[in-house]
């Protein structure tokens, strides 16, 4: 149990506590007085309604404090960062329009699937990686940053990944030299979803050093493979360049981390991917206020000393 006011609690119970001392003290000197008067010294039982009435404004003090109660309560929550390569192999049109085209639709698909209370954010990836949209509960802002993303550079799996763990994190997060994993903490709430052909030209941090980072942190990768093994060739800064879907790394990444991989050659066959990511089933703390209970607690115990007073002595006081 919470008290959202400690110091009313604490002068609320100085007061109680107070009046119990004035009771004792009070009570064993007219006790002793009618004693040495040859007076018969009341039982008891006539300071019952006294002490039931010191009591209720014990447990009203508690009532004025603020007392709450932490419930746990199971839910389906999280976060989920998107990471949607725009590298120059995007463009390609062995899925139609492209593969750009059709990861957005499924990246808008999935986002349109996802309840309110999951906070979702967006990562544009080619060499580097730059966050288009941190995470929050307001959709609408991923789906505009998805909108805007279109076809340049290279690719970098290892950069999205890490950028997507700085969104999650709140932080900026750097590989050590040697490959040293930094500590970002424990998120097993949050899922990185990778939407890419899976070519990796290697720039910026591994892959596998990334996915080992992610692993460390809870955080579930899971990734969309875009395109066709068949491949097709695709105009990049003036030159004609063959590209075709590597499964191969999406595979590692998402078995690395304990995600899935979802190979798809068309936005029907991705678009079923929403109803297939999982999120986790985390336990969060509702505060639950007691002062409710506590005051009608209090007025019962008053009462009662009322009604005890009453009947042995014939006051109500």
């Amino acid at each position: 149990m919470s008290i959202g006011s400690p110091a009313l609690l604490a002068i609320g119970l100085v007061i109680t506590a107070a009046l119990g001392w004035a009771t004792v003290v009070f009570s064993r000197r007219r006790a002793a007085a009618l004693a040495a008067a040859g007076v018969a010294v009341p039982g008891r039982r006539r300071r019952t309604g006294l002490w039931l009435t010191i009591a209720g404004i014990g447990v009203l003090a508690i009532a004025v404090a603020g007392p709450a109660a932490s419930i746990p309560e199971p839910r389906n929550t999280g976060t989920i960062m998107v990471a949607v390569d725009v590298s120059g192999s995007m463009g390609a049109k062995d899925v139609a329009p492209n593969r750009l085209a059709v990861a957005k639709r499924a990246a808008r698909s999935l986002i349109a699937a996802q309840p309110g209370n999951v906070n979702i954010g967006v990562v544009a990836f080619e060499e580097g990686a730059l966050i288009t949209a941190r995470p929050t509960a307001d959709h609408a802002q991923a789906m505009a940053a998805i909108d805007r993303l279109a076809v340049a550079g290279g690719t970098s799996l290892g950069s999205a990944i890490v950028a997507s763990l700085s969104a999650i994190t709140g932080k900026a997060i750097a590989i050590g030299r040697n490959g040293a994993l930094p500590n970002v903490g424990y998120w097993p709430s949050a899922t990185i979803v990778m939407f890419t052909d899976g070519q990796d030209e290697g720039e910026g941090t591994a892959a596998t050093t990334a996915a080992a980072l992610a692993e460390k942190a809870g955080v579930h990768v899971d990734t969309v493979g875009i395109g066709t093994s068949a491949g097709t060739t695709v105009d990049v800064d003036g030159y004609q360049l063959f590209t075709a879907l590597q499964p191969g790394p999406l595979k590692t990444i998402a078995k690395t981390t304990g995600g899935s991989y979802h190979p798809a050659s068309s936005a029907r066959l991705i678009g079923r991917l929403a109803s297939s990511i999982s999120l986790r089933l985390t336990i969060s703390a509702r505060q639950v206020p007691l002062a409710g209970a506590f005051i009608v607690l209090a007025l019962v115990l008053l009462c009662a000393g009322a009604a005890a007073t009453i009947t042995s002595t014939g006051r109500v006081i």
